[in-house]
């Protein structure tokens, strides 16, 4: 397909200024002709001539590899190519802007700092200048939600092919017939990446800003070529507009059974979440992002963004197989002879990642949506500190505590004697991405527990019989026994035992684990070194929650360790 070359920058309106759902996968395909009337785009594009309105794959390839420093196609097919400077998010460059219709509704501070109106305009009228100035410009239309009834419609504006077939891969894809209707967007990105903020710009923190306005419904992105900001942002987008409908939207992976019992995984890097979620013998529904209604759940994206580093067939067999035509690999080393990937090679970066389609994950559940009901909420946590049990059973109080705090741990470093842990917190196991205070999120996952007779569960995948260094990993196989024991409805059955000063609920015996492992302070040779690191990780805990108690109830609060 070429490129639009014309008079289409006319209606070219305010938008730069039937469901998928039963469609099966191999259907969302771009139209084999454009009608360049439906492309409204704004004004300032009038001089624009070349312009690629959903083109097909092959296409967004060929641009890449003849037009883009860094692009090459692997031996599998896979898209190869490079971020530039920026390898991953910058969330300290992150604004949103500060006007009367949301304004009350936003948790302002580190997370979401305030950015005036003239400073964005500033900033949009900055990345339109640019994008006017490139040879042609990508415009990818797609969904955010496979619901019908909360789905929006997004359209990213961006100078490089790879940021398009990113999008193309990541948004709901429509069919030829809803292309033909699609009209104005609800939200459009501007993706200006190639070229920097003004630093002197009010506001700007370096030469990098991704900035979003809820009362013009765009999105500016200015000095990183990261495709996560987009994905993010639109994870963003929703994580606020889902709320004000009433439904709950949650930075979370989805698997169902063949029985149709649904589980939501939490968790942070190097918890678990994407290994643990996509079992061979559950459908997924997704690997990231959710909306849990008074329907079901449905996944927000058409796609999954796998980190890459250390990836292989043995360990992620569904994954290594996704990495194929029409993929984008990013960041990644590969021998430029063979074309062949060295997943294990961190020169660039460690954050390697993929974007795929979800179609390229074969157990994957079109549409992707479930009308049950979680049965089980599962919150993973790597706590290397070797504290937090393999398992417990969580309280809706503590479910709420938990959630809010969202922790995990990571070793300290490799030198030599360095072996304490440090912890780290995301709230609502995604802090980045959340708009409303912590608190209005636990609030609505715990009446959905209630409502729903969901059962919720902490599990750790970190260290047992002592902190790292010292103690050991919990094994992979016991993780996976206590997940299939849980969706069996096992483990439900099982007498629990409180554990000290944190007051989670330790079942007695799981099958296919040791009964010795499930109860920390059992698995310690050194009972005063246990008593010493408990506390500490329990003060962790208080201090940590201290951000968050002025909205969160008392009884929220007492869910918490007690010293």
């Amino acid at each position: 397909m070429s490129a639009i070359n014309q008079q289409v920058a006319q209606s070219i309106s305010k938008s730069l200024s039937a469901s998928t759902a039963d469609v099966p996968p191999e259907s969302h395909d771009h139209a084999d002709t454009l009608d360049v009337d439906s492309l409204h785009l704004d004004e300032h594009f009038t001089k624009q001539t070349n312009i690629f309105h959903n083109p097909p794959v092959p296409v967004l390839y060929e641009q890449a590899l003849a037009h883009e420093t860094g692009s090459a196609m692997t031996s599998t097919g896979a898209l190869v190519t490079r971020s530039g400077a920026k390898t991953g998010r910058s969330p300290k460059d992150k604004r949103i802007v500060q006007e009367p219709s949301s304004s009350n509704d936003i948790w302002w501070g580190p997370v979401n700092m305030p950015l005036d109106d003239l400073s964005f305009m500033i900033n949009r009228e900055r990345a339109i200048d640019y994008l006017n100035t490139v040879d042609k410009l990508f415009v990818i239309d797609g969904y955010a939600g496979w619901d019908p009834a909360y789905r929006i419609k997004v359209r990213v504006i961006c100078a490089r092919a790879y940021h398009a077939l990113f999008m193309n891969n990541m948004l709901i894809r429509p069919t030829k017939e809803e292309l033909k209707t699609f009209g104005e967007p609800d939200y459009t990105i501007y993706n200006a990446g190639q070229f920097p903020a003004n630093r002197f710009t009010k506001g700007m923190s370096s030469a990098t800003s991704v900035s979003l306005d809820f009362a013009r419904r765009e999105m500016v992105i200015l000095g990183t070529q990261y495709a996560g900001e987009m994905k993010k942002g639109v994870l963003t987008i929703m994580m606020y507009l889902m709320p004000k409908m009433g439904v709950l939207p949650l930075h979370s992976s989805c698997n169902e059974g063949k029985e149709g019992d649904v589980t939501l995984f939490f968790g942070l890097s190097g918890t678990g979440k994407t290994t643990l979620s996509a079992d061979p013998n559950r459908y997924l529904i997704g690997d990231d992002e959710h909306v849990w209604t008074d329907h079901g759940v449905f996944n927000i994206e058409g796609g999954c963004y796998a980190k890459c580093i250390d990836l292989s067939r043995e360990k992620e067999p569904e994954i290594f197989d996704a990495i194929r035509f029409g993929a984008v690999l990013e960041n990644v080393v590969y021998n430029e002879y063979t074309r062949k990937v060295d997943y294990n090679n961190i020169s660039i970066t460690e954050n390697t990642r993929c974007a795929y389609p979800l179609e390229f994950i074969p157990n994957t559940k079109f549409p992707a949506l479930s009308k049950n009901h979680p049965k089980n909420i599962i919150m993973l946590t790597c706590d290397a500190f070797g504290i937090l049990p393999p398992v417990s059973k969580l309280t809706p109080q503590q479910v709420m505590y938990h959630f809010i705090q969202g922790y995990t741990a990571k070793v300290a470093g490799t030198e030599v004697g360095v072996t304490e842990p440090t912890a780290a917190f995301s709230s609502c196991y995604g802090e980045p991405f959340i708009v409303w205070h912590p608190t209005k999120y636990a609030h609505m996952l715990a009446e959905q527990l209630q409502k729903f007779k969901s059962h919720a569960w902490l599990i750790n995948t970190g260290w047992t019989g002592g902190s790292y260094g010292i103690g050991s990993r919990v094994k992979l196989a016991y993780t996976r026994a206590i997940i299939d024991a849980i969706h069996s409805g096992e483990l439900e059955k099982v007498p629990t035992t409180p554990m000290e000063v944190f007051g989670l609920h330790v079942p007695t015996s799981c099958p296919g684990v040791p009964s010795e492992i499930l109860m920390p302070s059992n698995t310690w040779s050194d009972k005063a070194k246990y008593t010493q690191t408990l506390t500490k990780l329990a003060t962790l805990f208080i201090e940590n929650f201290k951000k968050y108690q002025d909205k969160a109830p008392a009884e929220v609060l007492a869910a918490g360790p007690k010293l």
